[in-house]
C-alpha cells in the first residue's frame, strides 16, 4: 500500500469533515487506514490480562457455583469509560463491527492462552429472537464471529436459545439475577455440543449470572466442558 502523501492527507480530513468517520471509543475523528477503534485507545483501552491467569477476578465470580475451566474478559468496565462507550455503541448504536473487531483482536490472545486452547466450539449467549428484531442483531454473537475468525474454531448462533423473555438485570442482586434466567435456556440441539470443550461468550459480565445459568445447561450434556470469555468485566 502506498503512503500517505500530503495531498492524501488533505483529502482525508475534507472528506472527513463531511462524512466523519469516528472511532467509537472516544469518539475522535480516525486517522487514514484505521477502522471503528483508533490505536491510541486500542492501547489505552484497560485491558485485564485475566486470560494469562488460571485463576483471576473473572473466575472468582464462579467458585463454588459451575465448574468452568477457564474465564477472562478483555477489558474492565467502568462508568463513563471508554469500555462503556464502547458497549453502549455495539448494543444501542447498531454497530456490530466493534463486537466482531474486538472477538478477532481476543482471539489472537486466547488461542495461545493455555486453559483456551483446545477449545472447539465457540457460543454466544443468546437474546431473546423480540430483542434481537429490535436490535438487529445479538452483540454476543458479533464477538463470537470475531474470536471464531481469529481462533481458528466454529461457532454456532443456536447451540442455544432464550425460551423467555426475562426482566432487565440491571437492578438485580446475583440471586435474583441468577432466579431471573436459571431456567430460560435451552441446547435446542444437544448432539452438536456433546463430548466439546464449549467457548461460551458475551457481552459483560457482572455477577455471572446469565454465564452460569447457560453454563449449566452445556454441562448437563455428556461429555461437555466449558469456559468463557466476554469483552468486559464491571467491577
Amino acid at each position: 500500500m502506498p503512503p500517505i502523501t500530503s495531498g492524501l492527507r488533505w483529502a482525508y480530513g475534507l472528506i472527513g469533515i463531511f462524512y466523519p468517520n469516528l472511532c467509537l471509543a472516544c469518539g475522535k475523528n480516525l486517522p487514514p487506514r484505521e477502522d471503528t477503534i483508533c490505536l491510541s485507545c486500542q492501547y489505552k483501552l484497560p485491558k485485564t490480562g485475566f486470560h494469562l491467569l488460571p485463576e483471576n477476578p473473572f473466575t472468582e465470580r464462579f467458585w463454588g457455583r459451575v465448574n468452568i475451566q477457564a474465564g477472562a474478559a478483555l477489558y474492565h468496565f467502568s462508568k463513563g469509560g471508554r469500555t462503556q462507550s464502547l458497549i453502549h455503541n455495539l448494543k444501542y448504536e447498531g454497530k456490530r463491527e466493534i463486537g466482531v473487531k474486538l472477538g478477532r483482536i481476543y482471539g489472537q490472545q486466547l488461542k495461545e492462552a493455555p486453559g483456551f486452547r483446545d477449545a472447539a466450539l465457540i457460543l454466544p449467549v443468546p437474546l431473546h429472537p423480540r430483542k434481537e428484531r429490535q436490535r438487529g442483531y445479538n452483540q454476543s454473537a458479533a464477538f463470537a464471529q470475531g474470536l471464531s475468525a481469529s481462533m481458528g474454531i466454529p461457532w454456532l448462533k443456536d447451540g442455544l436459545i432464550r425460551r423467555e423473555h426475562t426482566t432487565s438485570q440491571t437492578r438485580k442482586s446475583r440471586l435474583e439475577r441468577f432466579d431471573n434466567v436459571s431456567e430460560v435456556f435451552l441446547a435446542p440441539h444437544p448432539q452438536k455440543l456433546e463430548g466439546r470443550h464449549v467457548l461460551l461468550v458475551d457481552d459483560v459480565i457482572t455477577t455471572g449470572a446469565t454465564l452460569e445459568a447457560c453454563a449449566i445447561k452445556i454441562l448437563e450434556l455428556p461429555g461437555t466442558k466449558v469456559s468463557m470469555a466476554t469483552i468486559a468485566i464491571a467491577e
